[in-house]
């Protein structure tokens, strides 16, 4: 994996080398900084990365404006914000982001964020990169197909997978990993049994009085449904990361 590092702040380029020389997996071959979106352009333009850890204010381009560059190239690396401004979490994933981590960055959930690049690049057939061909499911006998737009969350239940729009419920043969790594880039993920697309979340409240499976203590309460979900401890800075509004 080849990663370039792309911060105005010199320490924050520094903290995050030494993270990445302490990674066994994914492995790191090859390191390059830049500290604008300029600088980052003119690295690409001669070399070729698989992922871009990128800060949002700087000065010149901001690093939205830099990923939504690279939205439109084909073959352009991943793009992971690294940033201290959690408010612009929600833009992020609008602009594609694999991952959005907040300093200080710890080892393990730099890790996480770069297995996520890899499982996704390595996903045979990348849905979010062609249009919305929808899910295809099959019910009774007859092949269905779901827009992934109308598709609010996925859930495991035993062998299976509860596909639920604002209308109804289906089950899907297909195991939540493999729908993660398809459509990253429209979910996220809440828990380990659930991936909730990024528009339908409403807001994320605590779990006193409430009957939620797997002993969450937190919930997010979606839009569409008057449905709750269960928030797992590890994702719970990235949710409200999305939620919050200045």
């Amino acid at each position: 994996m080849n990663v370039l590092l792309v911060d105005d702040e010199a320490l924050a380029r520094a903290r995050l080398r030494r993270l990445l020389a302490r990674l066994e997996q994914p492995a790191v071959a090859r390191v390059d900084e830049a500290p604008d979106a300029a600088g980052a352009r003119a690295l690409m333009a001669g070399r070729r990365y698989d992922v871009v850890l990128l800060d949002i204010q700087m000065p010149g381009d901001s690093g939205l404006h830099l990923a939504a560059e690279l939205e439109t190239r084909c073959g352009a690396p991943a793009v992971v914000f690294v940033t201290a401004h959690d408010e612009h979490a929600l833009s992020a994933f609008e602009h594609g982001a694999y991952d959005y981590l907040t300093k200080p960055v710890g080892l393990e959930r730099l890790r996480q964020a770069l297995s996520r690049v890899t499982q996704r690049r390595a996903a045979p057939t990348p849905v979010d990169a062609a249009p919305d061909t929808g899910l295809a499911i099959v019910e009774r006998g007859a092949l269905l197909r779901v827009p992934l737009a109308e598709v609010l969350y996925f859930r495991a239940q035993d062998k299976y997978t509860v596909v639920r729009t604002a209308s109804r419920s289906y089950l899907a043969d297909v195991a939540l990993g493999e729908l993660e790594q398809r459509h990253g880039a429209r979910f996220v993920r809440a828990h380990r049994s659930v991936l909730v697309a990024v528009q339908a979340i409403a807001s994320l409240e605590r779990a006193d009085g409430f009957e939620v499976a797997e002993g969450a203590d937190w919930l997010l309460r979606l839009r569409a449904v008057p449905e709750f979900l269960p928030v797992s401890r590890r994702q719970l800075p990235l949710l409200r990361a999305l939620l919050r509004q200045d």
